[in-house]
């Protein structure tokens, strides 16, 4: 990135605070097979510590919460958090908790946490290690971690496609990552990865450009992205087009569930 960490998150807290009430009403952060899937493998009980970093609309939190003790939902974005909050007590989620935090900084002591979720926001991290090292410093020892996020495949070509169009769709985009990229920088972080899975997502593409408040000066350049892509490109993103606009595409998803080895 050419904007330090300051920098980004200034440009997040603007992106986000403009964008906060479509994120709590966006039916694909609100809901999925990734999310019912994180729900299902994240161990959570009524003793459970949960923290949910980059809450954003608060969704995580919000399905976690029946199963917990105690969900903590961060953010770095005040009105998100706002928003957030507001869903959360409207749904009558008592027992989670809204703090503003930077993921690459959490303001909490060594191992205060049993469960650690963030789900579709480490693209936006400035700091991808700063936020895993975090995870594991926050994770008492046997404590699981769940990650979903959109992802890069292998091949060079899609990784390329994929973040170009996430990049001119929201410019607070810092990277889609690989699956083998995650695993090597959780497992540096000092955690095990003991399972993963790929979902495919798809979006709307009016809704996924209207949700981030997409300039109109640079939507020519996006959908030209779209529709000039190789037809393997737009094969494997589904791309469906209809007299020159872009009507839907899918982007990969990618699930990990890691674990804090025991002392």
């Amino acid at each position: 990135m050419d904007v330090n960490a300051e920098e980004h998150t200034e440009q997040v807290r603007a992106q986000f605070g403009r964008a906060a009430r479509a994120y709590v009403e966006s039916p694909g952060h609100a809901a999925g097979p990734d999310l019912e899937r994180l729900v299902r493998i994240c161990e959570a009980g009524p003793a459970t510590r949960a923290l949910d970093v980059a809450t954003g609309g608060g969704h995580t939190a919000l399905a976690v919460s029946p199963l917990a003790g105690r969900v903590t939902a961060v953010d770095v974005t005040p009105a998100m958090l706002e928003a957030a909050k507001e869903h959360a007590r409207s749904r009558g989620a008592a027992n989670v908790d809204f703090h503003l935090a930077e993921a690459e900084h959490l303001p909490f002591g060594n191992e205060a946490f049993d469960l650690v979720t963030c789900r579709i926001a480490p693209h936006h991290f400035h700091d991808v290690h700063a936020f895993l090292g975090e995870v594991a410093r926050v994770l008492r020892p046997g404590g699981v971690f769940v990650l979903v996020d959109s992802a890069a495949m292998p091949q060079p070509d899609l990784d390329v496609f994929i973040n170009r169009v996430e990049w001119l769709r929201d410019p607070t985009h810092v990277r889609s990552y690989s699956e083998l990229e995650w695993r090597a920088w959780i497992r540096r972080a000092g955690l095990w990865v003991e399972y993963g899975e790929w979902f495919q997502k798809r979006h709307d593409f009016a809704d996924w450009t209207a949700r981030s408040q997409t300039p109109p000066e640079v939507m020519p350049d996006l959908v030209s992205t779209f529709l000039r892509a190789p037809d393997h490109v737009r094969s494997h993103f589904n791309v469906e087009t209809r007299d020159g606009d872009v009507v839907s595409f899918t982007h990969d998803q990618l699930l990990l569930k890691a674990r804090k080895p025991s002392a």
